[in-house]
């Protein structure tokens, strides 16, 4: 070979060989990177020994269902999803509710002229709360304010105390109540269900009379709610053209005399609260397969849920609550935050005996389901608890806060954990963050037929809320 053309194929040998090099420290960094990452990331970080070993506590709490018994629904999954016989899912009636349970104009009814069409369903259930209320005590008709999740909703100055629209204990959450055949902490609402052969507590004049329509407990509490709560159906919402396109898809083959009622609101109401499911939180992923989805805090919280802490003794199934009821010795819904409070002893602080009138399920209250609680940072009955942690420190040291309950009522799994501080850390992460769905917006709409406020119209709402921008 000439010597000229033997230098040039060396140059460019060398050449290959420098770009080759080039490219081999380019990969090395790369890989560097993601060694790094994954050694400093819980997340990145798949303990497949850990993940093994939460699967197989699950299979054996629901040896039927294993994994998919926890699974909550996609919400466009209407076949999946529970449903009242007498109130069939339809994407018409469950589009129409979700503007109905924000809807202020339905707020006709106040006890004062100006709290008219200024509160709603979510006045008490809204989003920024998890659909609770964001205050230890809701207030519907005669609140003013919303702060930034409910917690700055205060007395009206034009209402006097005893006139407002507050509940004697801690309003329930909204969310996941597809699983739920009868509502409320003493499940007082639903025809079926536990209160099968309760009806002589059913009480002709009263709210719970609304359990004679058969219903299940969803159902029943929307209808009752509407009529407790001071709202009805009226002109801003029969004289609206969209409103009355979405009765007629909602409710079709019958006249406006049956189509325009307040039951069919608390119907469209129900239905569109079925679908209002927490299942994309982090464990839903998870049991969906996506095994990186719980960090390594949560998965550890998730064995001790589903072993030696034996939460889901209790908490079960995809909402992680059930239709049973005990007592834990928890305070009762009284202080200085709170309008017309109960007194102890009387029927809201006696939970399920309240209704039943049955000594022995005296203080017993329903066991709640457990996503989304870090938004609204209240717990218990009575709402005396300010964090997860609380909770489960309480409920680790068992010893009753409350002393109206006696000892012969709590229940027999309110002993002590004997959980270390660590273990505590780990099970409030797999409540506080596995449990959380961060895209609960998804349930409210961006507006209203009406153009209204919501969920709340009085004048410090709307200055808090942004409606007058």
């Amino acid at each position: 070979m000439p010597a000229f053309h033997r230098l040039t194929f060396l140059k460019q040998l060398l050449k290959l060989n420098a770009i080759h090099m080039k490219h081999l420290c380019l990969l090395t960094l790369i890989a560097c990177l993601v060694v790094f990452a994954s050694c400093n990331d819980d997340e990145q970080f798949v303990d497949a020994k850990l993940n093994k070993q939460v699967r197989k506590l699950i299979r054996e709490a629901d040896p039927e269902n294993g994994l998919s018994g926890f699974v909550l629904p996609e919400s466009d999954d209407l076949d999946a999803i529970p449903q009242d016989p007498l109130n069939p899912l339809t994407p018409d009636k469950i589009k129409l509710g979700k503007l109905l349970f924000h809807e202020t104009a339905l707020g006709v009814k106040a006890k004062y002229a100006v709290g008219l069409k200024s509160y709603s369903c979510a006045s008490c259930h809204q989003v920024a709360a998890g659909f609770q209320a964001g205050r230890r005590q809701g207030i519907g008709d005669g609140g003013s304010g919303f702060g930034f999740k409910g917690e700055g909703r205060e007395r009206s100055a034009d209402y006097p105390g005893d006139s407002l629209d507050v509940q004697p204990i801690r309003s329930p959450t909204a969310l996941n109540v597809a699983y739920q055949k009868n509502m409320l902490w003493n499940g007082q609402f639903g025809a079926t269900g536990v209160n099968i052969g309760t009806e002589d507590r059913w009480t002709p004049g009263t709210p719970i009379a609304t359990n004679f329509q058969g219903f299940e407990g969803v159902e029943v509490q929307a209808l009752a709610g509407l009529r407790v709560h001071r709202l009805d159906i009226n002109e801003d919402i029969t004289g609206n053209a969209e409103y009355r396109d979405l009765f007629e898809k909602a409710f079709p083959g019958v006249s406006d005399e049956e189509r325009y009622t307040l039951d069919n609101v608390g119907l469209a109401i129900a239905a569109y609260e079925r679908v209002m499911l927490a299942n994309r939180s982090p464990f839903q992923k998870w049991l969906r397969g996506y095994s990186n989805a719980l960090t390594t805090s949560e998965l550890r919280g998730a064995k001790l849920f589903f072993g030696r802490a034996n939460c889901v003794e209790c908490h079960t199934g995809p909402a992680l609550n059930t239709l049973e009821f005990h007592a834990l010795g928890m305070g009762d819904l009284q202080g200085g935050d709170v309008f017309q409070a109960a007194p102890a002893g009387a029927g809201a602080n006696l939970g399920r005996g309240g209704f039943t009138g049955v000594a022995d399920d005296n203080f017993k209250f329903k066991v709640p389901q457990l996503y989304n609680l870090a938004d609204a940072g209240i717990f218990g009955h009575g709402g005396t608890f300010n964090s997860v942690a609380a909770v489960i420190e309480y409920k680790n040291a068992a010893v009753a806060e409350n002393p109206t309950v006696p000892a012969s009522q709590l229940a027999d799994g309110f002993t002590d954990l004997g959980l270390s501080s660590g273990e505590i850390s780990d099970l409030v992460a797999f409540i506080t963050d596995g449990l959380y769905d961060p895209h609960l917006e998804r349930y409210v709409p961006e507006s209203l037929p009406t153009g209204a406020c919501f969920p709340n119209a009085d004048e410090q709402s709307k200055i808090d809320l942004g409606c007058n921008d």
